[in-house]
Order: structure tokens, then sequence, then C-alpha cells
């Protein structure tokens, strides 16, 4: 394949699988903790370290990583202190951190010739040595948490109350999530976009419920389509030429679309069979789609 024959896509092949793994195996927590959208938060506060790696001629992804990683810890302080008002400074920080990154990029050194949109939408081209390195120690951290402690962050996303009663350390695990969701967003932003990031987060793990009961099971196949659409939209996007991250999520939509049409009648004909083997079954009941149904079946 001539696309193997390019240094800046094997980069960027590479940083796409990387990011199919990673943005879907936090997203699965972020789902069951209905904090779908918070990945959409950290993109934009992620934005003013991009600003200030330019400004301070530092590498863009380590310092994203950390202000990212500054800004998930304040939204979890927020969410723990804050209820009543929270929102208020959480809109504060996602909009700040987005004009504090555009500010501060206008202010280094050429910075009217950086393309803003490559962090914004991400980029093939502009995937560098570095930035792979970056991306692959990032990724590897992720991984590790995320599969590592996938018991202990399920039992937290599906129930703070319980995992707190277990002995469960709850706060330490939400802020771990918080910091590794705020990690994969510096991972995904050469890639997909800092503003698109949050849609590969969600997006596969809303599928991957339309087919699967158990957590597990539900973990695979999100990772699968993270990874299949990732390599899919990179691969479009050289030969299309168009933007791969826009690319990469019409793709993740597309694939929730097709498999919601296909667990449609796979639930009509397992209600059926079910109704069936129990007497005196309720179909309605037994037709419930698989993501009303996802069991805590972590170590399956």
């Amino acid at each position: 394949m001539d696309i193997l024959d390019y240094a800046f896509m094997q980069r960027a092949l590479l940083a796409a699988v990387l990011v199919g793994i990673t943005a879907p195996a936090v997203g699965i927590y972020l789902v069951q903790r209905r904090q779908a959208l918070m990945g959409d938060g950290i993109g934009h506060v992620a934005m003013t370290g991009v600003g200030l790696g330019f400004l301070l001629s530092w590498s863009p992804v380590w310092m994203a990583t950390l202000v990212s990683v500054l800004g998930a810890v304040f939204m979890e302080l927020v969410r723990w202190y804050a209820r009543t008002r929270g929102d208020i400074a959480l809109a504060m920080l996602f909009y700040g951190g987005m004009a504090g990154g555009v500010m501060f990029i206008n202010l280094a050194p050429g910075g009217s010739t950086t393309n803003l949109s490559s962090f914004l939408f991400g980029s093939l081209s502009t995937v560098s040595e570095s930035d792979v390195t970056a991306i692959c120690l990032l990724a590897a951290f992720v991984v590790l948490v995320t599969v590592g402690l996938r018991r202990q962050l399920f039992a937290v996303s599906q129930d703070e109350e319980f995992a707190r009663v277990t002995g469960l350390p709850v706060r330490f695990l939400n802020l771990l999530t918080a910091v590794t969701a705020a990690v994969t967003v510096s991972v995904a932003m050469r890639v997909v976009g800092l503003l698109l990031v949050s849609a590969l987060m969600v997006v596969p793990v809303a599928a991957a419920q339309q087919l699967t009961r158990s957590f597990a099971a539900t973990f695979a196949i999100a990772v699968a389509i993270g990874v299949s659409v990732t390599i899919g939209g990179t691969v479009t996007s050289y030969y299309q030429d168009v933007p791969p991250g826009a690319t990469i999520v019409l793709l993740t939509i597309g694939a929730f679309i097709a498999l919601t049409a296909l667990a449609a009648p796979l639930a009509r004909r397992r209600a059926r069979a079910l109704a069936a083997a129990q007497p005196g079954g309720d179909p309605a009941e037994c037709a419930l789609p698989a993501s009303r149904k996802v069991a805590d079946e972590v170590g399956a």
C-alpha cells in the first residue's frame, strides 16, 4: 500500500490506532457516570495548554496534557464542593480555556502562521515523531488505568454510595477517571482534534451498547469500533483529502446508526424466544435494548 510509504502517514496511523483504543476505553466510564460531555469541556481547557506550548516553545502535547489534567481536577473539585453554582464555574473554565488558547497562540512567535485548525479538528501531516512518542506514553497510562482498575472504576461509575460502603476510595477513583479523560484528550488531539474528541469517547460506547449486555463485551466492541473508525477515517482522509477528525466522527456516527438498526430486529427475535421459553414472560420487558441491561460483569 502506497499509504505506508510515507513516514507522516505511518505516524498518523499509529496515532489513530492508539486514539481508537484509548478514547472508548475512557468513554465507557464517562457514559456510565452520565458525564458524556466531559471530554468536550476538557478539550476546551486543553487549548490553553496548546497555546502555552507555542508561547513557551514547549511541546504542545505535553503542555496540553498538564493544563487539561489541572482542568479535570478543578472540574472534579467543583462537582464535589460547588454543586449549586458549579455550572457557572465550569462554563467560565471551558470558554476561558478556549479563549486563552487562541490568545497565547497569537502572542507566540510566529503565532499568526500557526495552523490552529490542526489542533481543533485534527491533521495528518502535523503528527511529528515527538508527538508519537508522547502519544504512546500517554496511551500506555490510559490503558493501564482503564484495564487494570476496571472493576473499581466500574463500581464507582455505577453507584458511588455502594462503592463507598464497600471500602473503595471513591474520590480518588473519580479523580483518576477525570485525569485519565484529560490525558486521552491530549492523545486524540492530533488525530481527531480538541473539538471532536468527545464524540470518539462517547459514540462507540453507545453503539456497542446496542448489541451487548455485559461491561466486558461493551468495552471490547467499543474499542473495536474506535480502532476501525480511526483507521478508516485516517485512510479516507489521505485518499480523499478531507479533514481526518470530521471523517472519523462521521464514520463513528454511521457505525452507531448501523448497529442501532441491526439491534432492533435482534431484540425482537430475542424477546420472542424468551417469551416462548418462559411461559408468562413479558415480551416487552424482554425486548429492552441492550444498553438498558448492561450488567456488572466487569471481569467476564
